[in-house]
């Protein structure tokens, strides 16, 4: 989906330039697409690839009942979850998982604004070069242009989530009771940083999948203009 926006984002903004002209040529029907079909279907893509590839992650279990996006312990914690689970504190390793995922869920939903922003400033060769690239060469664009903006943002939502999910308080008796049995090594994680390096995993994942998805299956291009569009790489 995401890779749908950017084909139709580019055709719109290179309306009238020589090298739209060429691309719409090349098009099967080509000649019979207006600005206004192009506009209306980077609309429609746009708002399919939101729903798609960003809202579903910021869903209650958006990320803890996604097996592919799950954030699980740090190497450094699951220690902590095999001591805790030895003595019988099972359900609060386990509420200290859930509590990871839902700050992840809740700082995804600051993501839309940076991925538009990041379409809206594609080039004709990027386009180009994601049209006839690898099956995640839409997800690598996104990754390099938004990673930076992405972690900037989630980090402060992570931060607050902690407390608003009650993680702070969570993670705080969690690590406390692992640090009071004895011989253990006494552990201190930055789980911010952590949770947002995790969270950023999962939205590319998700977004690969669909990008993967679109390229390799005609029945996913569900307009005719994505048809048209999406039959030049093929």
């Amino acid at each position: 989906m995401i890779k749908r926006i950017i084909i139709l984002i580019v055709a719109v903004q290179f309306v009238g330039c020589a090298e739209l002209q060429k691309v719409v040529n090349n098009l099967p029907n080509g000649g019979a697409l207006t600005q206004e079909q192009i506009g209306n279907g980077l609309r429609q893509a746009l708002d399919n690839g939101i729903k798609n590839q960003v809202t579903k992650l910021t869903a209650k279990d958006g990320f803890y009942k996604n097996k592919l996006v799950k954030i699980l312990l740090p190497e450094e914690l699951q220690a902590v979850d095999k001591g805790l689970r030895k003595i019988g504190l099972g359900n609060l390793a386990d509420e200290g998982i859930k509590v990871l995922n839902r700050a992840a869920e809740d700082a995804v939903k600051t993501a839309t604004p940076i991925f538009v922003n990041a379409v809206k400033e594609i080039t004709f060769n990027d386009a180009k070069n994601i049209l006839l690239g690898d099956q995640n060469a839409a997800t690598s664009y996104l990754k390099s242009k938004t990673s930076e903006n992405l972690y900037q943002s989630f980090t402060p939502v992570i931060d607050n989530s902690f407390s608003k999910v009650g993680a702070d308080k969570v993670w705080s008796n969690l690590i406390t009771k692992y640090n009071s049995i004895p011989f253990v090594k006494k552990v201190n994680p930055d789980l911010t940083q952590y949770v947002t390096q995790e969270a950023l995993k999962g939205v590319f994942t998700m977004i690969e999948v669909e990008e993967k998805g679109i390229r390799e299956k005609v029945g996913l291009r569900n307009t005719a203009l994505l048809k048209q569009v999406f039959a030049l790489q093929d």
